[in-house]
């Protein structure tokens, strides 16, 4: 089965601790880490068909996730 949560402390094990310091001390990180959240709740609602949208949609959602993705893992690794 594939993985629909995409969950940061899920994929980024190793960096758990650096997460929460810098949710703290960094106010662009925090932010770039809700809009994370927040996005990928909504991939996970429409690929479940919960909260169905146009297939365009969903793809243009997960790249954006994507989008975060890197630039959180840049910030961890900086």
């Amino acid at each position: 089965m594939f993985q629909l949560e995409h969950e940061l402390a899920e994929d980024f094990p190793e960096y758990v601790n650096r997460i929460d310091e810098l949710k703290a001390e960094n106010a662009a990180f925090a932010k770039l880490f809700e809009e994370y959240n927040s996005l990928n709740h909504e991939v996970v609602l429409a690929e479940t068909n919960e909260h169905p949208t146009e297939h365009f949609h969903e793809e243009e959602m997960k790249k954006q996730r994507a989008a975060l993705k890197d630039e959180i893992y840049r910030m961890l690794n900086a």
